[in-house]
């Protein structure tokens, strides 16, 4: 598949000043609650209210979404406020349902990107509809997986296509519930400089007091938009409580956000500066947490070492370490005398992590 300019003509067609703003509840819970969430964020940036119908929950017993009874209320939404409206869909089912109700956007979720047969079920489901299809990143970093995703979308006639980074999976322990990943989006948007690229700030961090954050990264980077769950008593939401933020700080959110606009070949020069900076300090954040991770492991190494009273310095393995480290920098374009700064500074900070273990009582 190509890129095309075309993809992006549903989003240059909404005119916006700002991003795009994808907004609403993890779940429709009940109409009252989807409507009133609805309301308060009627006169606001939102362009498209989201909710969750169904909902593909981990194990069993969680709320699994209250079904089709809750694209009705989506329509009042439509009917009431003017906001268009948005949800999942996981199969030929909830699409032709989510259709027969005039759902202006449907997205994929991540758990479906994973899978193509579910991808081309919903794929032949939505064949001659006009209608916006996003595709969520899935749930493991793998850009030919969700591209594949896009380009079945895409065989099936659809032209208003957009995507959705919403971090992924990983078994280790992080401050963010999804790993963002941020170069696997930046290379998806370099080979699709033209299909909507949003961000999901809710599900990368599952914590709202980490999503203003998350959301101007995402700007930094040139993403076009952005979709962060909302509700008006977060608390007591029945799914993803700890990741919405309530209709007001969803306002403030966007009152906050740096929006760098280009106007002349200056601005865009300092725009490109920008995102190139934007990516250096996602790169750098990364490197830092790496370190930290590695030197964990060299505090393990310095307990097995002094419950086995073996000496901290190894020259062999040392040896070992800096000559493939040398011949993988190669393979980057890095300088042997640059790795060798460099691992010689981090071999004497495993070696102090490993001494303080030893000598502790």
């Amino acid at each position: 598949m190509e890129n095309k300019k075309e993809f992006k003509s549903w989003l240059e067609g909404h005119n916006l000043p700002h991003p795009l703003v994808i907004a609403g509840p993890c779940s429709a819970e009940t109409e009252e609650q989807v409507l009133k969430i609805a309301h308060e964020l009627k006169d606001s940036d939102v362009s498209y209210y989201r909710a969750g119908i169904w909902k593909p929950r981990t194990r069993p017993g969680n709320f699994e979404g209250v079904g089709a009874i809750g694209l009705k209320w989506l329509q009042r939404v439509k009917e009431e406020t003017g906001l268009l409206t948005a949800t999942e869909v996981a199969n030929r089912n909830h699409v032709e349902l989510a259709l027969e109700h005039d759902i202006d956007m449907l997205w994929i979720g991540a758990r479906s990107t994973v899978s193509p047969f579910i991808v081309q079920e919903i794929a032949d489901a939505l064949e001659g509809t006009d209608k916006v299809v996003l595709i969520k990143n899935p749930v493991n970093p793998d850009l030919a997986l969700w591209i594949g995703a896009v380009e079945r979308i895409h065989n099936a006639g659809i032209n208003k296509l957009g995507v959705i980074h919403r971090g992924f999976s990983t078994y280790d322990k992080s401050k963010y519930r999804n790993n963002p990943e941020w170069q696997i989006a930046v290379d998806f948007q370099t080979r699709f400089p033209d299909i909507p690229l949003i961000n999901d700030p809710s599900h990368i961090t599952g914590k709202r007091d980490m999503i203003f954050d998350v959301s101007q990264t995402a700007l930094d980077l040139n993403f076009d938009g952005l979709m962060i769950e909302t509700h008006h008593t977060p608390d007591k939401a029945w799914s993803d409580a700890a990741q919405q933020v309530t209709p007001d700080t969803l306002k403030q959110i966007f009152k906050d956000l740096r929006i760098r606009k280009t106007s002349d070949d200056e601005a865009v020069y300092k725009q490109e500066l920008n995102q190139l900076r934007a990516q250096i300090d996602v790169v750098d954040q990364d490197l830092i947490e790496t370190m930290g991770r590695r030197m964990k492991i060299a505090d393990s190494i310095g307990a097995l070492k002094k419950e086995r009273n073996v000496a901290i310095l190894q020259s062999k393995r040392w040896n070992e370490i800096l000559g493939r480290m040398i011949l993988l920098g190669e393979e980057q374009g890095l300088s042997e005398e640059f790795i060798l700064k460099v691992f010689k500074a981090v071999h004497q900070e495993s070696i102090a992590h490993q001494e303080k273990v030893i000598k502790a009582e």
